[in-house]
């Protein structure tokens, strides 16, 4: 739906959102979970936990139901992994939710969580993009010229996106595009043979790309944003999905973090900006900076017992 029917499917989201239409909603995600959710069910119900951390709305819902029912004794812990919130998320047998800023902390209790059960943390981050890297060493050790202004591209592991477009709009500008399992894309790219473009496949290395960049382009799922964030690193959002991503765009712009909506033409422009103004560019990071929270697993973990 959200690939072929976006227009539909930000209705649906909408619609699931609404307080009115959550008695209906909630019957039907009981009924598909029970067709579904077997094996988390025994999981959880025989494996005798003293705390389940949630990160997905799914397993707060079935986790949730079956503490409410009486058939589950574990704490349950939830982390919601975007910056907006969603109703799906909600579950009278929650204990506690962990969030990523305090806008995500008053989106919660406006939608009736007891504050007490709010708590923010930040979405955990894999230690790995915490580490202390020198850029231009890293940029040397990629292949890229050490002085030059660096903008990352990255949509997905698919490659959606009009990645080919803004590198030709781009030309000027070191660029490293990931393009993700999107093997034609690639090659099409590297065909050009551009010195400045740095063309990548599928990469296991993306606490070094974003180590080695000054701007990122992306989709913004939570968790790029999340990582993106641990580095302190400007974003340029685009090709959002209605609904979650439209949303964790939306917060972001209240810190000041991030644009969107703009024309290939603008996302180029913009960037164009940020590599001949340094002042910009430090202003951009210092408000990355403001909103990260790396430590955000320790806090969880703090959170836990």
């Amino acid at each position: 739906m959200v690939g072929k029917l976006p227009g539909l499917w930000e209705k649906f989201f909408e619609l699931s959102d609404q307080a009115w239409f959550s008695p209906v909603f909630c019957s039907v995600r009981r009924v598909y979970n029970a067709l579904n959710a077997g094996p988390l069910v025994r999981l959880v119900t025989e494996g005798e936990f003293d705390v389940i951390v949630s990160t997905h709305f799914f397993a707060t819902e079935v986790c949730g139901h079956l503490r409410q029912t009486g058939k589950l004794r574990s704490r349950l812990v939830t982390i919601v992994t975007d910056y907006d919130v969603h109703r799906i998320w909600l579950s009278a047998g929650v204990d506690l939710y962990l969030v990523a800023c305090e806008y995500t902390r008053e989106r919660l209790v406006a939608l009736g969580v007891d504050p007490q059960r709010v708590r923010v943390t930040g979405i955990p981050v894999d230690e790995k993009f915490l580490v202390p890297r020198d850029k231009q060493d890293i940029r040397r050790k990629l292949g890229l010229r050490p002085e030059a202004f660096t903008a990352l591209v990255s949509t997905s592991s698919f490659g959606f996106g009009p990645i080919d477009e803004l590198a030709e709009l781009l030309k000027d500008v070191q660029l490293i595009l990931i393009c993700g399992n999107n093997k034609a894309l690639a090659e099409k790219i590297a065909a050009r043979k551009n010195p400045l473009h740095k063309v990548c496949g599928f990469v296991s290395n993306m606490e070094e790309m974003l180590a080695a960049t000054d701007v990122m382009v992306t989709k913004p799922g939570g968790l790029s944003i999340t990582e993106a964030l641990s580095a302190s690193l400007p974003m340029i959002f685009f090709s959002a999905i209605p609904g979650q991503e439209a949303g964790n765009v939306a917060v972001l712009e209240r810190y000041k973090i991030g644009s969107s909506g703009q024309s290939l033409s603008d996302i180029a422009a913009e960037i164009h900006a940020l590599a001949s103004s340094p002042e910009r560019l430090a202003a951009a990071r210092s408000a990355c900076a403001a909103l990260a929270r790396p430590r955000s697993v320790e806090d969880i973990i703090r959170n836990l017992s």
